[in-house]
């Protein structure tokens, strides 16, 4: 396949330009042909290696569609036509694998596609969330609204997941450098310094005699360690693809101490406040759920919003499940009944997506605040029983005379 910058013009000579992809020119002439338009001019852009190169050098992060989504939600807000403000983001997205894409949704809707409809050729790009919430605005003919809510939500998520993400990097970065540190100097550091002690002829400690040891099988054999982690690493991503393993791993995230609480909160974050953007959206509660279901992505809750939505579908409330699971807080359950009793299950989502994201950033912030001190006591453990092994002998050797 190929990309092939186009200039066309329709049948009332609008001008029309872009990107489109096509295994030949030919093949991109009838596709612009079957659009309803008079080719200008049409040039290769790149091959197929080049297609390649382009979509791993720019990749759609969520930051692309954030940004995309607030600029959308704006242009239709003013009052722009909707193919207009397409056209207009075409220029605006610095994304070149995002811009072809607008370009191509831009001549589908203009040749009288709906947007939902042409976003959803596209799944590895738009989800069924975000599918549904705009289909949901072109039904009610509220589109304006549901796409500014619709950035407005995705813009939350995304700060939150950065903040997240952000508070990893550190610790990560530290124990990575330890790790790499540690490794290097029983390798090649600790052998020149222990060879020295053992030749010595003196008792040596029992810290030293296992630094030696350790430093030992590292250096003559690292290669079986090295096969070990990179088999570990392949057989863990096979493991998690699974069903079994999948289901297994997710629990386990959430029973890990201190950060099994982190994951569930970000994981009921991700329920309501979804299921409130698809339910302002105009989409039924059933479906909502399905949605739903698939944006969590955890096994555990994933299993028990399908249950919940079958409940539903029997006429039972929405809490009939929840009450009665153990990753799901009471207070969620006791008040997602009232607010279904009421009608204002989307005020009582939204509450609760408040609630849970400010629990979200307070972890967050005492989790980096107890990691300094912690990694510097790692440290200082692991440098003091590193020195104590090779100091200590030295001492008692220099002691004897």
């Amino acid at each position: 396949m190929s990309i092939f910058k186009y200039k066309a013009i329709d049948g009332e000579e609008k001008k029309f330009q872009g990107l489109i992809e096509a295994s030949d020119e030919n093949s991109a002439a009838e596709i612009l042909k079957e659009r309803g338009l008079s080719i200008v001019s049409i040039a290769k852009e790149s091959d197929n290696k080049g297609l390649r190169i382009l979509s791993i050098l720019n990749r759609i992060r969520a930051k692309d569609l954030v940004i995309f989504s607030r600029q959308f939600s704006v242009m239709i807000s003013a009052n722009v036509a909707l193919v207009q403000a397409l056209k207009i983001l075409v220029d605006q997205t610095e994304n070149v694998s995002l811009k072809m894409i607008i370009s191509e949704i831009a001549d589908e809707v203009d040749s009288g596609s709906m947007l939902s409809e042409a976003l959803s050729k596209r799944p590895k790009i738009f989800s069924d969330f975000y599918i549904n919430v705009v289909k949901s605005g072109e039904t009610s003919g509220k589109l304006d609204k549901v796409l500014n809510y619709l950035a407005d939500e995705m813009e939350k998520d995304y700060d939150m997941m950065s903040k997240i993400r952000g508070a990893m990097i550190y610790p990560a970065f530290v124990f990575s450098g330890l790790v790499v540190v540690g490794i290097v100097m029983m390798i090649f550091v600790v052998p020149k310094l222990t060879n020295m002690l053992s030749e010595t002829g003196v008792k040596l400690p029992l810290s030293t005699r296992i630094l030696i040891g350790t430093s030992d099988v590292l250096s003559s054999y690292w290669w079986i360690f090295l096969i070990v982690l990179i088999s570990i690493i392949v057989g863990f991503r096979f493991a998690i693809k699974t069903t079994l393993g999948r289901k297994y791993f997710d629990l386990a995230k959430l029973k890990i101490p201190i950060f099994g609480k982190l994951f569930q909160r970000i994981y009921l974050v991700r329920f309501t406040r979804s299921m409130n953007t698809l339910i302002l959206g105009g989409v039924t509660i059933i479906k909502s759920l399905e949605i739903s279901s698939e944006i969590v992505d955890n096994y555990t809750y994933k299993e028990l919003i399908k249950e919940t939505s079958k409940e539903v579908e029997d006429g039972n409330s929405i809490s009939s499940v929840f009450i009665n699971s153990e990753q799901i807080p009471k207070m969620v359950s006791q008040m997602m009944s009232i607010g279904e009793r009421t009608g204002k299950l989307d005020v009582v989502l939204a509450r609760i997506t408040d609630f849970y994201t400010r629990e979200v950033t307070n972890i967050i912030t005492n989790l980096m605040t107890l990691m300094e001190p912690i990694i510097m006591i790692i440290m200082g453990v692991a440098v003091g029983i590193m020195v104590a092994a090779i100091i200590l002998p030295m001492y008692n050797l220099a002691s004897q005379f």
